[in-house]
């Protein structure tokens, strides 16, 4: 029987883009059953590869723009141009990524967001109207303090004197704003997670720990992005930081908000947008998904989860394929199978050959996926 599969999925990190990761799936698979149909839709819901994917469903054009990464360091970074529309697409991990620096090398303290500055100046004068921006993957927990600063925007302490450092923002007692307060007339940003700015469940706690941070850093960070929140809070009205997605991209989120103006969305219900999702859900008999590890943070929001719980509404057969696979009981009755590269070779011969043992996954998956009902 002839199948129609629509392989979706998102990175595998450090190893494929979501691209690559689609064609290592179908590559494999099409050695098992040559007669399906395959349908490739890389996904990314905000972090490493948003711009790429999506500027494939836009149609967008690479622009390139010179700037600084999280550590000041001079780069050249990419962003994307839909003239149509007058849409920007930026992805911030292009810029200030913790995939951008050498490992260990710097501390987050160190690191701030500033280099997106220079992206947003430079699709403001290619003059877009629209701008959407992917926060995940970023190396910093600034809070947006650096790129606030590009824009313009001034830190003050109690003596009038300026912070320029993000963890001196204890000292915080009123912003002043530029001139420019008005960049787009719509502002989007894709954020790959759900935590608000502060608390147990906030960036510093929840997220610092992957860019550095170590338990005794926790209360200065929280210090500083809470009395960032508060001044905030008391000098424009607006109460952010308890917003969902504030703590993404360590706080870009709320940055963004504050500073730009802009209106956070769930990365994946953006590109689903984009997409069409869910026509070519429909049309499809057999979805195959995966990322670099499906475990429980799965199943928070991410888009390998959210496949799987679409798939399993569409009453549709879903595979998932990981680096590594650690799920319990309610991943396994979202997924129909799992399946993990750590099953057919050892981690670094994966994290070595990440194409060829996917490809080869795909093929086994393939082999039993013909030997079952695809429908219940």
């Amino acid at each position: 029987m002839r199948l129609r599969i629509l392989i979706i999925p998102d990175k595998f990190k450090g190893t494929l883009t979501a691209r690559a990761a689609a064609e290592a799936i179908a590559g494999g698979w099409r050695q098992e059953r040559p007669q399906d149909h395959l349908d490739l839709l890389p996904m990314s819901d905000g972090g490493d590869g948003f711009g790429e994917v999506i500027r494939a469903l836009l149609g967008a054009r690479r622009r390139r723009i010179r700037t600084v990464d999280a550590a000041h360091r001079p780069c050249t970074a990419a962003w994307w141009w839909e003239p149509r529309t007058r849409t920007a697409l930026i992805e911030s991990a292009n810029v200030i990524g913790l995939a951008m620096l050498p490992p260990r090398q710097f501390h987050p303290f160190q690191l701030d967001t500033r280099g997106l500055g220079a992206v947003v100046h430079a699709a403001a004068q290619q003059g877009a109207a629209r701008c959407l921006i992917g926060i995940g993957g970023t190396a910093t927990n600034d809070g947006g303090f650096g790129l606030a600063r590009a824009l313009g925007w001034q830190f003050h302490d109690r003596h009038g004197r300026l912070i320029e450092r993000w963890v001196d923002l204890w000292r915080l007692d009123f912003l002043r704003p530029p001139r420019r307060r008005r960049w787009f007339t719509r502002k989007r940003v894709a954020t790959d997670v759900q935590n608000p700015l502060l608390g147990p469940r906030g960036a510093s706690r929840v997220y610092g720990p992957q860019k550095g941070l170590r338990p005794q850093d926790f209360l200065l960070a929280e210090r500083c992005l809470g009395r960032l929140a508060r001044v905030v809070r008391q000098q424009f009205g607006h109460d952010l930081a308890r917003e969902p997605g504030a703590g993404a991209g360590g706080g870009l989120g709320f940055g963004l908000r504050a500073f730009l103006g802009a209106e956070l969305q769930p990365g994946f219900d953006l590109f689903a947008r984009h997409a069409s999702l869910q026509r070519r859900l429909r049309a499809a008999d057999l979805i195959i998904t995966g990322e670099g590890a499906i475990d429980r943070s799965s199943l928070m929001g991410k888009g390998v989860g959210q496949i799987a719980q679409h798939c399993r509404d569409l009453n549709l057969p879903c595979i998932g394929l990981g680096g590594r696979v650690r799920v319990g009981p309610e991943a396994r009755r979202l997924f129909t199978q799992i399946y993990a590269l750590t099953d057919l070779a050892s981690l670094r011969q994966a994290q070595a050959q990440p194409a060829f043992w996917l490809a080869k996954l795909a093929r086994q998956s393939a082999r039993s996926v013909s030997l079952r009902p695809l429908r219940s």
